[in-house]
This record gives C-alpha cells, sequence and structure tokens, in this order.
C-alpha cells in the first residue's frame, strides 16, 4: 500500500494534488523561487523540486495525475464469472481434491482476468463477497474436505 492508514488518496484528494501541480506549473513560468512557491501552497520544497524538474523534462503532462495507486481489481461481473469458475471445483484446474484455497483462488483470478492479488488480498475479497473458511473436520469418511466456501451452513 501506497499509504499506510488506507492504500492510497482519494478521487477527490488526487484531483487536488493535481491543481496545485498545475497551480506550481503557472508560477515556474513566472520564474518564481521553489521556496515561494512551497510556502504559498503549503507543501514542501523538495516537492516542488521534483515537480520543477519533472515540468522542465517533460511539460505540463508529466504533472498530471497519474491515478490510483492500488492494482485493478475485479468488477462485480468479474467476481460473478470467478464464483462460476469456482463452482467447478479444483479438479477442473487439475487439482487433487474439493478444496479451494486462497492459493488456488489466486491462482485462478490470474488465470482467468489476468489481475494479481496478494493472497490476503484474495482473503479479503472472499470475505467481502460473503465467502468463509471452513476447517477441514477431524477424522473420519465422507467428512468435508474445508476450504473456502459461499454461505456456510453448520451440519449435523
Amino acid at each position: 500500500m501506497r499509504y499506510a492508514q488506507g492504500g492510497g488518496l482519494t478521487a477527490e484528494r488526487r484531483e487536488f494534488r493535481e491543481r496545485l501541480r498545475l497551480k506550481a506549473v503557472e508560477r515556474f513560468a513566472r520564474d518564481e523561487s521553489n521556496a515561494v512557491i512551497a510556502r504559498e501552497l503549503r507543501v514542501s520544497v523538495r516537492s516542488v523540486q521534483r515537480w520543477r524538474r519533472a515540468w522542465q523534462q517533460a511539460g505540463e503532462g508529466a504533472l498530471d495525475s497519474k491515478g490510483p495507486a492500488s492494482r485493478p481489481r475485479l468488477s462485480p461481473a468479474q467476481f460473478r464469472r470467478l464464483e462460476a469458475e469456482l463452482a467447478r471445483g479444483p479438479a477442473a484446474y487439475g487439482w487433487a481434491g474439493d478444496r479451494w484455497t486462497l492459493e488456488r483462488i489466486q491462482a485462478v483470478i490470474v488465470r482467468r482476468f489476468h489481475v494479481t492479488y496478494t493472497v490476503q488480498g484474495v482473503r479479503k475479497l472472499m470475505r467481502r463477497h460473503g465467502w468463509t473458511y471452513v476447517a477441514p473436520a477431524a477424522g473420519g469418511e465422507g467428512r468435508e474436505a474445508g476450504g473456502w466456501t459461499r454461505g456456510w451452513t453448520r451440519t449435523g
């Protein structure tokens, strides 16, 4: 994550920061000093130095927002397709057993959607969509294998 408290800037905050950089460009054109620009825009001198260097090397477009820092995520439609893939079972992907692990789900996401998630990212994704982990039952034939499932219900 880019920022410790939430994974990046909101769209509004990115727009605000971009407007600051564009105000700095106007001042660069007037040849104002970095210290004056920094003080009046209430940013660090170091930021203004970076912005000026980027502006000199690549023009105003170099200071445009680069978009969200987070990785692309699955859309609701893609998640529905993922659930359909998971309904086919792990055997459809060549894995033995009936158990969906986070690593297996992660591999399906990469294969089908070309989107990379960390294992913890997959766990959060699955929980957000109502999936839970069911621990394997201890001993005995015919017991549930365990793994990730949608809408866990207690049996017995």
